[in-house]
């Protein structure tokens, strides 16, 4: 693998390498094809004697590249790599060197843990890398590795399929990040029932596999913690209000939400961060059958407020507004961020390329924009008023779970927001588009994607370290 800026000069390694292949890439560089090419494509050659390699890639630098542009170059590369291969810094002047190996250990990712057939490469990234400072570089790549290693545990838990991750499999896996220092305290059905979790239990009244809520703590520092919520439905058929049979076998990742807070506390604890947080998942599955939840049914939330189930489709937020409501109360965070799955509709607004993002407060959502940006994930802010609150009005109970077919990605968060207390700096994520994708995406291969992992970590380091 070639990283070549055109006009500068062969380092020691391609010289090297320029003179065993009888000056091949001195031809190449002064191709014509090599001329045409654009700033981050990739010529593929094969059969280049002297080197004993099956094939050579060279990758076209801008004259200046930016961080985005050799994370997004190191992310092709990985995509394309399926075995074991060497990436050679090509010129004396090519920087950001760590964050093209971030897009390749980050691209190179494959879930085959099912096939036959494995590859040789994946989320451990078995490439050789040649450098001029390899000490300097492997100093700078440490510091990526906590939030890459969180991107692969997140990805891996969503690409899972329903019948290995039930939502005791998945709690025994959060309970491996003792391990690393992280406090896990797992709640049972009975607990949740005592505490008054109700609208939560509801959910998942209708499944074999029992309900549970997972407390996850990295205490890295003293200040009151930054709050992480996360949606965790291991299956989601719809229940009673089952969803069409086309597309369901996609409803193993909605639990994204759990597996993106599994997957920071992971990095910071990899990274042993500086900061004070707790994650709070809630680990139930959504199923048809004599005990489930009816459309029509009213249950109470922990908060003690009531809600019409008007469509058991529209769990997640049943979840959410239990478990915020329970970490506000127990932890008192300086802030919260929630993730989920929640709506198709923010699919149809942003499709596969954007999160939806809603605030209540501006501050707190610039950091996040900033640090989304900085790592290159895509949110756009949704907006959140009042005006929306009649649309999820009840005339039996408080609130009902669900309004009609407009603003649904608003309305779920309108809903969400009642269970928010006032002065609280709060986030909604709605990542039901990034958190897995029927396409490759920037950054991975179809399915999971990690989406969220990189940006919530750099937000808790960059700006509520204790250090």
């Amino acid at each position: 693998m070639c990283l070549v800026q055109p006009g500068a000069n062969l380092g020691p390694v391609l010289s090297h390498i320029d003179v065993r292949t009888g000056r091949w890439l001195t031809g190449v560089l002064a191709s014509k094809k090599f001329a045409d090419m654009k700033p981050g494509q990739i010529l593929e050659c094969w059969g280049v004697s002297g080197i004993g390699a099956e094939r050579c890639l060279v990758v076209k630098l801008p004259d200046r590249p930016e961080p985005i542009f050799m994370r997004r170059t190191g992310a092709r590369i990985g995509k394309k790599l399926t075995d074991l291969s060497v990436l050679v810094e090509a010129t004396a002047g090519t920087r950001n060197l760590d964050l093209v190996v971030q897009g390749m250990t980050l691209g190179g990712y494959r879930f085959d843990r099912y096939k036959k057939e494995k590859t040789e490469t994946g989320p451990a990234g078995k490439w050789r890398v040649m450098a001029p400072s390899p000490p300097t570089l492997n100093k700078r790549f440490d510091v990526l590795r906590p939030a890459i290693d969180g991107v692969h545990f997140t990805q891996d838990l969503v690409n899972e399929p329903a019948n290995v991750l039930t939502t005791c499999e998945f709690a025994r896996r959060l309970c491996q990040l003792r391990e690393l220092g992280v406090e896990v305290e797992v709640i049972d059905e009975d607990e949740l029932e005592r505490l008054g979790m109700r609208a939560l239990l509801a959910v998942g009244q209708g499944s074999d596999s029992p309900s549970r809520v997972v407390v996850m703590r990295w205490r890295g520092g003293n200040s009151p913690p930054i709050a992480l919520i996360g949606k965790g439905v291991v299956f989601d058929t719809g229940g009673i209000s089952i969803k069409p049979a086309s597309g369901m076998e996609q409803m193993t990742m909605d639990m994204a939400g759990a597996a993106t807070v599994a997957g920071v506390m992971k990095s910071l604890a990899l990274g042993n961060a500086p900061a004070n947080v707790v994650g709070v998942v809630g680990l139930v599955e959504n199923m048809p059958s004599g005990s489930a939840q009816r459309p029509g049914d009213i249950v109470r939330t922990l908060k003690g407020d009531t809600v019409e189930v008007v469509n058991t489709d529209a769990e997640g937020r049943l979840v959410l507004a239990d478990l915020m409501w329970f970490a506000q109360e127990r932890f008192k965070p300086a802030a919260m961020v929630d993730l989920a799955t929640l709506t198709g509709a923010i699919i149809v607004s942003l499709g596969h390329e954007y999160c939806g993002a809603f605030s209540n407060d501006d501050r707190f959502y610039q950091k996040f924009e900033a640090a989304a940006a900085s790592e290159d994930e895509n949110v756009w802010r949704q907006p959140l008023s009042k005006s929306f609150d009649k649309i999820i009005d009840s005339k039996f109970a408080d609130m009902k779970n669900i309004g009609n077919r407009w603003a649904g990605a608003i309305t779920a968060a309108q809903f969400l927001k009642r269970f928010v207390r006032p002065e609280l700096p709060w986030i909604h994520l709605d990542i039901a588009g990034v958190a897995w994708t029927p396409k490759e995406s920037k950054f991975a291969p179809m399915g999971a994607t990690g989406w969220g992992v990189r940006s919530l970590s750099k937000l808790i380091v960059d700006n509520y370290s204790d250090a």
